[in-house]
């Protein structure tokens, strides 16, 4: 059964000319799936971050959004590793943050880097939070390979296409744009890369988002993030695989009261696929829930995970 619940709050508090593609590692091969040959994506050595905890309790693995990187819920899996007492994992996706680059960008792929991942670090099954692409990341993960998931966290996303309410493709124009002369400094960079930013990305929080992909690379400032492989598959990131079998474990889907992303419409779905599904509201949040009222999302990753 389906049932809405409501979070509780918490006071505020904090938590914590085109430009070059930045790749630190090599290119990865197309993998036959890429062409449709069938076979399994080939996994890429993601990178990622864990911190210590109890290891007899499942650990949380987190999954960030598109664009983003595991840097951006550093807070988030500091105060959870020292509320909850588990091991906390976040981890890069592929062609973003210090994870590899490659031409194939299908949740197919990224959820095989997971099933190669989370077994090597003895991290099987865990307690999984993915936000946007990483919840659609996540949810492809539990209903592929339930034994890896002990429970699952989609975090404002719905196993359905969302293409209507992103403006992701902007964000990605609005970035392949962006020129910056050589040998300028950090601060210099931010500030143009800012202002060229700004026309299309008009929200300052989005920017600043966005701008943590601004990185110097022997003197030059490029994006780390691989925005001609989201370029030419975001409308696969925008969509959700079919799937017919459901994953039988507890599930959170966690919205943001201001956002448009998770919507009554999703609900058959979300039933269908996730049976054991719990839907609750972060108020005064959007998009990046995490962001936008962290104490009321760690709470409300507590509570689940209690």
């Amino acid at each position: 059964m389906l049932r809405w619940a409501s979070a509780w709050r918490l006071p505020r508090g904090a938590l914590g000319a085109r430009s070059p593609i930045l790749s630190r590692l090599p290119v990865a091969p197309c993998s036959s799936s890429s062409s449709g040959g069938g076979a399994e994506p080939r996994p890429l050595p993601l990178s990622y971050k864990l911190l210590d905890g109890e290891a007899a309790l499942p650990a949380i693995v987190i999954l960030h959004g598109l664009l983003g990187s595991k840097t951006n819920f550093n807070s988030i899996a500091k105060a959870l590793a020292q509320q909850t007492g588990r091991r906390v994992l976040t981890v890069d996706a592929r062609n973003h943050g210090a994870s590899p680059h490659s031409p194939d960008m299908s949740y197919e792929a990224m959820s095989q880097d997971l099933q190669s991942l989370l077994p090597e670090l003895g991290l099987a099954p865990c307690a999984l939070i993915g936000h946007s692409m990483g919840g659609k990341t996540a949810m492809l993960l539990a209903l592929q390979r339930p034994e890896l998931v002990d429970r699952l966290v989609a975090v404002d996303i719905s196993p359905v296409e969302t293409t209507s309410v992103s403006d992701f493709k902007a964000y990605l124009a609005a970035m392949q744009a962006v020129h910056i002369p050589g040998e300028v400094p950090r601060s210099r960079a931010r500030k143009l890369a800012d202002q060229q930013l700004s026309p299309v990305v008009q929200d300052t929080a989005v920017r600043h988002f966005l701008l943590t992909n601004l990185v110097e690379v022997d003197g030059r400032f490029v994006w780390r993030v691989n925005l001609d492989a989201l370029a030419q598959h975001l409308d696969n990131i925008m969509a959700f695989p079919p799937r017919q079998d459901a994953y039988p474990g507890p599930t959170l889907f966690l919205r943001g009261g201001n956002s448009p992303f998770v919507l009554p419409s999703h609900h058959a779905e979300i039933r269908r696929l996730f049976p054991r599904a719990v839907l609750q509201t972060v108020p005064d949040a959007g998009h990046w829930v995490h962001a936008d009222r962290p104490q009321d999302f760690t709470a409300a990753i507590r509570g689940f995970l209690a």
